[in-house]
């Protein structure tokens, strides 16, 4: 038996939600597993079977892994490790750095919002180690994410199922965050073992409860649904693009084709080709690369040379092409992607702040995602607080993103100095808009805000 490498969610844990009451949505079930598969390159178009003088041959199709790459960029514009998340409370934001920065939050979330782009929805939730004290934010790509509840305004009890290993063997892990009798969140997990059978486990807390009136774990959607009317799933970024994502791949292997199609080729004449005693002809040492061949009967030369013409250029320009149409259809724009001399693939590293379409793009990604990054901030704050933590209230939380990729972010700073130089800017001001500090603490690093207050409060 081929050993399973793609998990999906066992038919037993489907079985045990059912049974509590809840009816998730399977419809977009073959449709993610679909965009999973163009994702990775697999499928008839890379992979197929020719039949050719009644042999059946293996046929590959080489892949840059297009869909991959346009995922990948968009996860790089919108998180990396500057991005931060701001508290209205410094203290709050200032555990909340900590607590990313020690857990990889930004730098694991890249993979996760460039599965989400994929895949059109992904999760996160809280986990919590009571024993230790220690909370950390998991993250679940679409086909481990299983809303239970939700309407328009989101999804407000999640299912999220994956394999584990506890006391040292594999199980299915199915972790529920549900809304408790008295309006909190409460967290359920449960396991199975390979057989199916329900488990129990000493290191494994049945069911948590938080003391949070608001989720403890966040749904990402980037992209609205259109093929599922009232579903929780999002859709896949090349979901209406995957003729592009086929040219791409398609244009690339038709220009190393025409590399291995344009090798030198060597015709030989029969009178070349030793006799062994029996009167027959031993075969040539053609090679793996077939360069050379017996020629054909009435041919003058003993030797002939076959050296067919490269169209490099056109096939580059294809190539270019399909990368730029694919780059539209996925919302960068026409001038974002493009191919070198050599064929590799580039990337604009400025753009131009009047790239409209790529900026409108941007924008909208960082508010929808902002939700998602700010709900899971509230819900690791309130678990902090649950494992004994003593934190004020965090207030209003906002993600301040890096956006140096798409602006010249030294030259705004510049700009910036020069205004508090002159006056037009209060440095507490600066410090507020770049260090992501309150206004209590961006005026308490300031000297001259802290000595206009004490000359204010003397007078």
């Amino acid at each position: 038996m081929a050993r399973q490498t793609r998990y999906n969610i066992p038919r037993h844990v489907r079985d045990y939600i059912e049974g509590l009451g809840y009816e998730p949505d399977y419809s977009m079930d073959g449709r993610i597993q679909q965009w999973d598969a163009v994702r990775r390159s697999e499928g008839a178009f890379w992979n197929w079977q020719e039949r050719k003088g009644g042999r059946s041959l293996k046929v590959h199709r080489r892949s840059v892994h297009p869909a991959k790459r346009v995922c990948d960029e968009w996860a790089r514009l919108l998180m990396n490790d500057k991005t931060e998340v701001v508290c209205e409370d410094q203290e709050c934001t200032d555990r909340l750095a900590e607590l990313f920065r020690s857990t990889g939050f930004f730098a694991r979330g890249q993979q996760l919002v460039s599965k989400a782009f994929a895949l059109g929805t992904c999760g996160m939730s809280m986990w919590l180690d009571l024993d230790a004290g220690k909370a950390q934010v998991r993250r679940y790509d679409a086909k481990c994410t299983l809303p239970l509840s939700w309407d328009d305004d989101g999804v407000t009890e999640c299912a999220f199922v994956t394999r584990a290993v506890v006391d040292g063997k594999q199980v299915d892990q199915l972790v529920m965050h549900l809304v408790g009798e008295d309006g909190g969140y409460v967290i359920r997990t449960r396991c199975w073992d390979k057989d199916g059978n329900l488990v129990q486990s000493d290191s494994v807390a049945d069911e948590v409860p938080t003391g949070s009136k608001l989720p403890t774990f966040a749904v990402w959607v980037p992209i609205p649904n259109t093929f599922s009317d009232c579903s929780p799933y999002g859709e896949s970024l090349y979901a209406h693009a995957v003729d592009q994502v086929e040219a791409v791949d398609m244009a690339y292997d038709a220009m190393v084709n025409e590399v291995d199609l344009g090798k030198l080729r060597i015709f030989v004449s029969d009178s070349l080709i030793e006799r062994g005693e029996d009167g027959n002809s031993d075969p040539l040492p053609f090679g793996r690369d077939n360069t050379v061949f017996r020629k054909l009967d009435g041919m003058d030369e003993v030797v002939k040379e076959f050296a067919p013409g490269l169209r490099t250029e056109q096939q580059v320009r294809a190539y270019r092409t399909a990368w730029q149409t694919l780059g539209d259809s996925c919302g960068f724009g026409s001038s974002y992607f493009d191919v070198d001399e050599h064929g590799g693939v580039k990337t604009a590293t400025e753009v131009a702040s009047d790239s409209s379409e790529l900026m409108r793009s941007i924008r909208m990604y960082e508010n929808s995602l902002e939700n998602a990054v700010a709900a899971i901030s509230h819900a690791a704050l309130a678990c902090l607080r649950l494992l004994g933590e003593s934190l004020p209230e965090e207030g209003q939380v906002h993600v301040q993103w890096d956006d140096s990729i798409i602006t010249d972010t030294a030259a705004d700073k510049a700009q910036d100095m020069a205004e508090v130089a002159a006056g037009l800017m209060a440095a507490w001001e600066y410090r507020v808009k770049w260090y992501g500090e309150d206004e209590e603490t961006a005026k308490a690093n300031d000297p001259g805000a802290a000595q206009a207050f004490d000359a204010a409060e003397l007078g």
